[in-house]
């Protein structure tokens, strides 16, 4: 199959960076390798303020979320500023590169492929970003990391079995990957206020969902017109829902549901099965006709999200449920625990892997050292904490070691919106331990604490299979178009006439084995030992 020609022009003005841009020995070295960088890696040091660089600068990708509080610059402001204050002691400076969040992929793409990325880019897909390293446009950090004293903030922090995610069967890095203090992911939500009006019970299989759906459209308590029962996560994207874990065969296999968590809708016939019932909802008129456009945070907190998944305690991040209360005064947006299985009666829930977001430094930077400096601050107290927690006496008191905010309101504004874009090196924060996390986590929302306690209980209930990062060979290779394949298509088989459900699905597994997706399975399968 062809290279999706974006990944064959990056990797061909990658191949020039190496020939051209990136100083001493650069020629002689071997694609992807770091020491085309340094003579030896005895010269390299990355460990913040063990070298004083001159003066370099280094672009830095970060998140445009349209969320700066009114005045407030998104790449020049207080935090900003204090980065740069910390990393011109030691002769770095950070040029923050917006890109909106909404578009990162595609930017990042963009970007990749004319030579313009910045020195530091990042995404949550490790395919697309092993994918970089394999088109040979982006470096080995291995160089930078794996030496004696090099990089120590962040060895320390992130931990060798967390780095070893990015590592390939050769031993390079072709990226780093920030710590996830845990391993939930995301949560079921209802509305808990409509479920009490109608005397109803929450809801523990499919079909007593369907019913609370039916009943939230048909006897809204509010008397809407304009609810939308359910909007679907994650349609799309890669790996299964929680939604979709009640339908799938493979949960009953902890190395089955690994290998089948990368487009599962080719490896799991039950997850067509899920994809079947989302069709059967959509054409009920449970969901919104165009739901693949809607922006979930709006409609929930309009008050016409009945059901949804998200993020373990995404009912109260960002302010949603006083958003929504105050749209909507009494209403109520719980955690509701994962749904039993249609196949074995078991409560399964999906985890995360234990490593954040993917980390990588393009070819067509000239000081990969400078960039892994940079991450390395950001992993000490001084870096990512302050970043995220503030200055004690301002921002937070400590008790029994949590930083507990003095003024939720303040922060917001101050810092909160800007936090979790600028740390890096941490998810959902710059946390030591799960007990520290979510006792920061219940302080910082102030009145609605107990929910994120509550939430990460709930989190954690059934039989919790995890989530793999491993990309095959064949995966990195065509994971643009499989990608694709998945965004056209994903969104037909909902959206199509029922009688037309399953022809969308032939078309759709079609399109997928052009991309390779035979190899794929088999060299997941073989990967897991799964026979």
């Amino acid at each position: 199959m062809k290279k999706n020609v974006m990944r064959v022009i990056a990797g061909t003005l990658a191949g020039m960076a190496v020939l051209t841009g990136c100083g001493k020995g650069v020629s002689d070295a071997p694609q992807g390798s770091s020491a085309a960088v340094a003579e030896s890696s005895d010269e390299i040091k990355t460990t913040y303020g063990d070298k004083i660089y001159d003066n370099v600068t280094i672009n830095v990708e970060l998140f445009d979320r349209s969320n700066a509080p009114e005045g407030v610059n998104l790449t020049d402001n207080r935090w900003t500023q204090y980065v740069n204050q910390e990393m011109e002691k030691v002769g770095i400076h950070v040029n923050f590169v917006a890109i909106p969040r909404s578009e990162e992929t595609t930017k990042v793409q963009v970007m990749m492929a004319s030579g313009t990325a910045p020195d530091l880019i990042f995404s949550y897909d490790g395919s697309m970003i092993e994918g970089y390293y394999d088109d040979g446009g982006t470096w080995d950090l291995s160089a930078y990391v794996d030496g004696d004293g090099q990089a120590q903030n962040f060895k320390n922090y992130v931990t060798e079995e967390v780095i070893d995610y990015c590592r390939n069967s050769d031993g390079a890095l072709w990226g780093l990957t920030a710590k996830r203090t845990s391993a939930s992911k995301n949560n079921l939500f209802i509305r808990t206020d409509w479920l009490e009006a109608l005397d109803m019970e929450m809801p523990t299989t499919t079909d007593e969902l369907v019913e609370v759906l039916r009943a939230f459209r048909d006897n809204n308590p509010e008397g809407r017109t304009d609810v939308i029962p359910l909007y679907p996560w994650g349609i799309g994207v890669a790996q299964p829902s929680i939604l979709a874990l009640p339908f799938m065969e493979s949960t009953k296999s902890e190395a089955e549901f690994e290998s089948d968590s990368f487009c599962t809708v080719y490896s799991d016939e039950g997850y067509v099965e899920y994809l079947r019932w989302l069709n059967q909802l959509y054409n009920e008129g449970l969901m919104d006709p165009e739901y693949y456009t809607l922006n979930q945070e709006e409609i929930l907190v309009r008050g016409r999200l009945g059901f949804t998944e998200w993020g373990v305690y995404d009912n109260v991040n960002y302010n949603r449920l006083d958003n929504l209360r105050s749209n909507v005064p009494g209403a109520k947006v719980e955690a509701m625990p994962a749904l039993i299985s249609n196949v074995d009666g078991n409560q399964y829930t999906n985890a995360d892997p234990k490593n954040g977001m993917f980390i990588a430094v393009p070819k067509t930077c000239e000081h990969p050292d400078a960039v892994v400096t940079y991450l390395d601050w950001l992993a000490s107290k001084d870096g990512g904490y302050v970043l995220y927690n503030g200055f004690e006496g301002e921002h937070y008191n400590l008790e029994d070691g949590i930083p507990v905010p003095i003024d939720n309101e303040f922060n917001d504004t101050d810092k909160n919106w800007l936090r979790m874009d600028l740390i890096l090196m941490g998810n959902p924060g710059y946390y030591e331990s799960k007990e520290q996390m979510i006792k920061t986590l219940a302080h910082d929302m102030g009145e609605n604490g107990q929910y994120v306690i509550d939430d990460y209980a709930v989190a954690d209930t059934g039989i919790v299979r995890s989530l793999s990062t491993y990309v095959s060979p064949t995966q990195a290779a065509n994971y643009t178009e499989i990608f694709t394949v998945m965004q056209e298509n994903q969104v037909k088989c909902i959206t199509c006439a029922p009688a037309d459900f399953d022809s969308a699905i032939a078309s759709y597994k079609d399109a997928l084995q052009k991309c390779g997706m035979d190899d794929v399975v088999k060299e997941r399968n073989e990967h897991f030992g799964v026979e």
